[in-house]
């Protein structure tokens, strides 16, 4: 019996770490490689390499962003693409292939699961198989739940044709959920401006997609007991419930007198837009409105929820929101003099706090200067490149309008701050510098000055 051949996976690769960017890597080259056949263009001619490329890069990294009409560009082959690429990104490619495994009756061998862990932000091998199947059943379950409510108000407002209203409303569940900014439309969701029946839904499905899949696996067993759930959950839930209420608030007081968007509104519609307004600029970069209309202090407010962005192991992009509210902690520990920091009578340890601090200046660093470079290559202002540069590091998929217009090496520099978005900035930067052994010694502390 001749034995089996097993692919070899060369060691300098073979970390779930590395595996990671180079598994999405992957996908965005088959992504692209389908959407430059002539059938995915709507128009004649095939599409040009760099718009292939970015719309790829924008569908596996669940963004949004686009060089061209999403609606008018591509055909619906293109559309089928897009959609199949933005559902894969947003499960994961490695918690897709693994679900997959589970259900077709495979083994999961110590090395799936530790790129599970990587890509879903498990705690322990023993949370891979329950959570993958969790995830699975909530996030067809809730897409198609919304597709279903959606598809019922495009037939009943918008569409004479009941295909048409199902292709709508399955396209429009699965790019909330995945909080991504595609849409069919032209104007995005201006054509439904006001409309609850629509906007509602569609806001919902953002909102949950944000919170990441952990915390929905753990919803889903005990959401009856808050005094029960884990400090991950506790932070990701009541901290989205703060972050939209401080958003929908701010976009609310500051547009009211806007008529470019709230002015000329009436009260119901002002608060369905103004929540919509906190809600998507976390993730989800669908619009009822124009964002180059805006006021600036509304811009300069979704910047900052663009940043933040959702919660871990979820759709959402942004140092996530137990980044930033984890070292609102730290400063707290640090004002009132504590020797270590507390959660909900819980201690924060040490490496964690680090790995927080590092996403963070990671992140402000390359917003920062992919902001200047901006400048540099478009002209752009400084509020218009910091916008587009945090959107898509954000994986948000809110625009002023200055993407379609950015010269390619500007688009590039894009293209690489979705892919960092997507997959992380502490899992990109140790797939190329990430130590094999831990040192065995310590050397002598000292304490520089600090401030």
């Amino acid at each position: 019996m001749r034995p089996s051949r097993r692919l070899h996976i060369p060691a300098a690769i073979a970390h779930p770490v590395r595996l990671l960017p180079l598994a999405f890597l992957g996908l965005i080259l088959i992504g692209t490689l389908l959407l430059l056949l002539p059938i995915a263009r709507s128009g004649p001619g095939s599409p040009t390499f760099l718009d292939a490329l970015f719309t790829a890069t924008s569908a596996v990294t669940v963004t949004g962003l686009t060089t061209v009409d999403t609606g008018t560009y591509w055909s619906p082959v293109g559309h089928v693409i897009i959609l199949l690429l933005v559902e894969i990104g947003g499960i994961g490619i490695i918690a897709l292939a693994t679900i997959l495994g589970l259900f077709i009756g495979g083994r999961l061998g110590l090395r799936t699961q530790m790129l599970a862990q990587v890509d879903m932000h498990v705690v322990s091998f023993g949370d891979v198989r329950p959570l993958f199947r969790r995830v699975t059943v909530t996030l067809l379950s809730f897409q198609a739940v919304i597709a279903v409510v959606l598809t019922l108000r495009y037939r009943a407002a918008y569409f004479d044709s009941w295909l048409e209203s199902v292709w709508h409303g399955v396209f429009d569940a699965v790019m909330a959920f995945n909080n991504a900014g595609f849409s069919l439309n032209t104007d995005s969701l201006a054509t439904y401006a006001g409309d609850i029946g629509v906007i509602v839904p569609v806001s919902i499905a953002v909102f949950i997609g944000a919170f990441g899949f952990p915390v929905l696996a753990e919803l889903y067993r005990g959401w009856r007991r808050p005094s029960r759930w884990t400090i991950h959950t506790r932070l990701t839930v009541w901290g989205s419930f703060l972050l939209l209420a401080v958003g929908s608030l701010a976009f609310l007081v500051i547009e009211w007198s806007n008529p470019s968007t709230l002015a000329t509104q009436p009260f119901v519609d002002k608060i369905a837009t103004s929540v919509e307004g906190g809600i998507m600029t976390r993730s989800g970069g669908l619009q009822s409105f124009d964002w180059a209309l805006v006021r600036p202090e509304t811009q300069g407010i979704a910047i900052l929820m663009m940043f933040i962005g959702g919660g871990s192991a979820s759709t959402a992009g942004g140092i996530k929101i137990t980044t930033f509210l984890l070292l609102a902690f730290v400063i707290l520990a640090e004002l009132r003099g504590d020797p270590e920091v507390q959660i909900g009578r819980r201690s924060i340890s040490g490496r964690t706090i680090r790995t927080a601090l590092s996403i963070a200046l990671i992140a402000v660093m390359l917003v920062v200067g992919s902001t200047l470079l901006l400048m540099t290559l478009s002209g752009a202002s400084y509020i218009e490149a910091l916008f587009e540069a945090t959107s898509a590091f954000g994986t948000v998929g809110l625009s002023t309008g200055l993407t379609p217009h950015l010269t390619a090496p500007s688009q590039l520099l894009l293209i690489g701050l979705m892919f960092v978005g997507r997959v992380g900035t502490i899992a990109a930067a140790s797939a190329f510098v990430l130590r094999r052994r831990q040192p065995r010694y310590h050397l002598p502390e000292e304490q520089p000055i600090i401030g």
